[in-house]
């Protein structure tokens, strides 16, 4: 999977929920419920649901390394 098919799949999911799984190490794992929110050349912003209107960003290699994985 390229960088550029991973941002076209995000344009189609545009304002589309989601669950985010992140990895932190040693089996250790974060999951948000999550709401795409603006899409750059290099990065994505996240609009976390269950809090405040918190934005994460990650990036399009963190899915391609494998240390997010997206589940619309």
């Amino acid at each position: 999977m390229t960088i550029q098919e991973i941002k076209n799949d995000m344009k189609l999911h545009m304002g589309a929920i989601a669950t985010i799984k992140c990895s932190l190490g040693r089996n250790k794992y974060e999951k948000y419920n999550v709401k795409i929110k603006e899409i750059y050349n290099n990065i994505f912003l996240v609009e976390l649901l269950e809090s405040n209107g918190i934005v994460k960003s990650f990036s399009y290699s963190d899915i391609i390394t494998k240390t997010i994985k997206i589940n619309y």
